[in-house]
């Protein structure tokens, strides 16, 4: 079954899964946010199937990840992680599962930056991005 998503659709995905990476790379804090977000940013381009077509396309937009702190960041970001599993158990349920496996790979990947153990600060973080991954 092919699904198309139209480009709000996308720019959710994009905006939670990216946004997860920068979360990520704000509870590095000190210790090597720059490492978590390419650590993190590069395992996004590792997805496959409609969620790695959507997160890789060129010149695509990613909803505001910008803000004066990471309250504003996650303000935008978690509830974006509900809305796209939301989306996609709706329009392509086989993706769900993939989108959710996505992010946590990057959540880890962030956190493998400083070595190879999460901060507290992380360890927090990927609870929250795993709590509204599993509320959709």
């Amino acid at each position: 079954m092919s699904v198309t998503l139209n480009d709000q659709d996308k720019t959710t995905l994009r905006t939670a899964a990216y946004g997860a990476v920068s979360l990520m790379a704000a509870a590095a804090g000190a210790d090597s946010p720059h490492k978590a977000a390419t650590q993190g940013s590069i395992a996004l381009t590792s997805a496959t199937g409609l969620v790695g077509h959507v997160l890789s396309e060129k010149k695509s937009s990613v909803g505001n990840l910008g803000g004066k702190s990471t309250a504003e960041l996650a303000d935008r970001v978690l509830p974006a992680l509900t809305a796209a599993v939301q989306l996609l158990k709706k329009q392509a349920p086989e993706e769900a599962d993939n989108f959710r496996a996505t992010v946590l790979v990057a959540v880890d990947a962030s956190t493998q930056a400083h070595k190879n153990q999460p901060s507290p600060a992380q360890t927090a973080m990927t609870h929250k991005i795993t709590q509204a991954l599993d509320a959709a």
